[in-house]
């Protein structure tokens, strides 16, 4: 009984819970008059394009409804786009679209344009954003590195940077599942992997319940590989860091097979879930770099 007790007492001293990140992590570091600038992916991504910080370009924003048709018909002249809410959250709204011989397809489904003008316009009514109006942001649709194809070969995975005082504490790699329809949101059925920092190699991936060194749907390997770019994804990150107004940030990161690594938003309030990938608390992590400066 004494060592279960010692060992919860010491999880619980390494371990960060929702109310300490508030008090602790947020609240001093991030003034909420500042929070715009993570929160309106707009804002954000107006803050990478001028420092040329590097990020998915944006082809339109379109914040009416009027708007739409003509709009499209000038951003389709790309084959891949990517359509999302600028207010949005955990991947909710979010739609990607390909053409192939003059038809658009969503998930590999045949989509009509109208269906995507409905889209666009639940978006600009705030469907996915609390009922705030909002912004349709469409960009550059992210082709993945071939090492993710070699985990699993749907959707995009992306990259979290936990960083501090402009310095990166902890990261994760966010995989897409077929329980997560392709997107890399944990809360979607997503599996969060926990990064070496020093040299960018995987640990376990962890699904919400359980940990696992191969994929569960490919059976393909994860711990071990090694993420390409990782001194270029940890230096972006500080370089983000370093040009918004917050002290304490959640940077996500996609990796190009052309392009390489890519800022694709910014978290003021990164999830807690980054702990339990890497089986480390934000604590100890916290407590190792204050005794390192």
């Amino acid at each position: 009984m004494i060592k279960i007790w010692n060992k919860l007492r010491s999880i619980h001293q390494q371990v960060m819970g929702l109310n300490q990140r508030n008090l602790e992590l947020i609240y001093p570091n991030n003034p909420k008059r500042n929070y715009k600038y993570a929160d309106d992916k707009y804002l954000a991504k107006e803050i990478l394009e001028q420092n040329g910080i590097a990020c998915p370009k944006t082809y339109a924003c379109i914040s009416s409804v009027a708007e739409i048709e003509e709009t499209w018909n000038v951003v389709s002249q790309w084959n891949e786009l990517v359509i999302k809410p600028a207010k949005g959250a955990g991947g909710k709204g979010i739609m990607i679209l390909k053409k192939q011989q003059g038809l658009w397809y969503k998930g590999g489904q045949v989509i009509a344009e109208n269906h995507i003008f409905t889209h666009i316009a639940n978006i600009i009514f705030g469907i996915f954003s609390f009922g705030d109006n909002d912004v349709a942001l469409i960009e550059s649709y992210v082709r993945p590195h071939p090492c993710f194809k070699e985990i699993y070969n749907d959707g995009v995975p992306d990259i979290r940077v936990i960083v501090l005082d402009q310095e990166p504490i902890m990261a994760m790699l966010r995989m897409p599942t077929n329980q997560s329809g392709g997107k890399a949101n944990l809360h979607q059925g997503g599996l969060g992997i926990g990064v070496n920092m020093v040299n960018g190699k995987l640990k376990e991936a962890y699904d919400g319940k359980n940990f696992m060194k191969t994929h569960p749907d490919s059976g393909n390997k994860i711990e071990g590989v090694v993420l390409p770019y990782w001194l270029d994804i940890l230096t972006l990150s500080i370089e983000t860091a370093r040009h918004f107004p917050l002290n304490f940030i959640g940077v996500d990161l996609v990796i190009d097979e052309h392009l390489g690594p890519m800022v694709m938003e910014v978290n003021v309030r990164p999830g807690l879930g980054i702990q339990l990938a890497n089986k480390q608390g934000l604590k100890s992590v916290i407590k190792q770099q204050q005794s390192k400066s």
